[in-house]
């Protein structure tokens, strides 16, 4: 039974920052930073892949609630595109850091790696199963970027966005074949670049 994270590990002003959607052909990259509250303990929290939609919802707003400071930022489908993924994510994680309302005195970054930021910063690989302010970040960005999904595949019906949230999926794939990519596909991902390589 996962009765959630060791919020032992929640230090005073140690942010946790993660993101969501490196892997998806189409929409941004979504990243958060949190502060937890050391008083204010959060339970059940834990990576966001691990919980349901409705855990995940929940969270969300007990974690916009409790914690002491938090920021979701993003990088759009063109910065993708010209920075490539991993920059953008790394930019993204930046703006997120930089848009806490509280100053961290260090930045956990879920992964193997961290952007350039104004405070000290550690990367923690698979930190969102292990430090309680990372798995409320991967909360934060998944349960933003996901509705925002949600929204475009309204916006760009046909593709099935709102269920496969923009990963290559079959029905993805598919659909981008049938119907070509939108102006929110990642044009440097390859299944979208070999499409608009063989439409010239």
């Amino acid at each position: 039974m996962q009765l959630g994270l060791d919020f032992s590990l929640v230090e005073e002003l140690v942010a946790g920052v993660d993101e969501v959607g490196r892997g998806p052909l189409c929409g941004p990259v979504v990243t958060a930073a949190v502060i937890l509250d050391p008083s204010r303990p959060i339970l059940g929290l834990n990576d966001s892949k691990k919980l349901s939609e409705a855990r995940r919802d929940a969270l969300y707003e007990e974690i916009r609630e409790k914690a002491l400071a938090w920021c979701i930022a993003r990088a759009d489908v063109h910065e993708i595109d010209s920075l490539n993924i991993l920059h953008a994510t790394m930019l993204a994680m930046q703006r997120a850091v930089e848009g806490l309302s509280v100053q961290p005195r260090l930045a956990l970054i879920d992964g193997n790696r961290c952007p350039k930021l104004k405070v000290p910063c550690a990367p923690v690989v698979k930190g969102d199963s292990q430090v309680p302010a990372i798995a409320a970040a991967s909360i934060l960005a998944k349960v933003c970027r996901d509705r925002e999904m949600v929204e475009l595949d309204a916006a760009y019906p046909g593709y099935g966005i709102a269920g496969h949230k923009g990963y290559p999926t079959p029905v993805h794939l598919e659909a981008l074949r049938r119907l070509g990519p939108t102006p929110i596909h990642r044009r440097s991902f390859g299944p979208v670049r070999a499409l608009l390589d063989n439409s010239r």
